[in-house]
């Protein structure tokens, strides 16, 4: 099941030098609103999923509501399939509370957020999208990616 967030910095196209994200016109789009019980009651009902990707625009641009989704799958509804992030910020940002809105910040409250997270158990696919490169494989996700400089890690409960 794919579920998308709706902001982003766009701090992929920012250090691109251009307008290249493939999700920008999704922002123009009007936001709908679903409680994360009734995303995880769709997903639970839905005989063909076995995960739940979690992703662009930028899901850590909406952290709180990442992390209380995360939360409720993992610990009320005891959801123990994979739950996938894909990112754009590299894993050092995340790692210590680096993050772009306009400006680099440092803020220890979204790192020590963002460790508590890893450990419910999730697959983070980090790394912002550059153009003109060769995509790889990669062997956590079992998917090709755009970009040399990203990858993804798995973080067990």
């Amino acid at each position: 099941m794919y579920i998308a967030f709706g902001h982003c910095t766009f701090k992929c196209d920012a250090e691109n030098g251009e307008n290249l994200c493939q999700n920008c016109k999704l922002v123009a789009e009007p936001d709908i609103e679903v409680s994360k019980e009734t995303l995880i009651e769709r997903y639970l009902s839905n005989p063909i999923t076995s995960a739940i990707v979690l992703a662009g625009l930028e899901p850590l641009d909406d952290f709180t509501e990442l992390f209380a989704f995360v939360d409720c799958a993992r610990r009320q509804y005891h959801i123990t399939d994979p739950i996938i992030i894909y990112t754009g910020y590299t894993e050092e940002e995340c790692m210590n509370g680096q993050f772009s809105n306009r400006e680099l910040r440092i803020d220890k409250t979204f790192a020590e957020e963002w460790k508590l997270l890893l450990k419910y158990g999730v697959i983070v696919k980090y790394g912002r999208f550059r153009p003109n490169q060769e995509p790889h494989f990669d062997e956590v996700l079992g998917v090709c990616l755009v970009s040399d400089n990203q990858y993804a890690k798995e973080y067990l409960p």
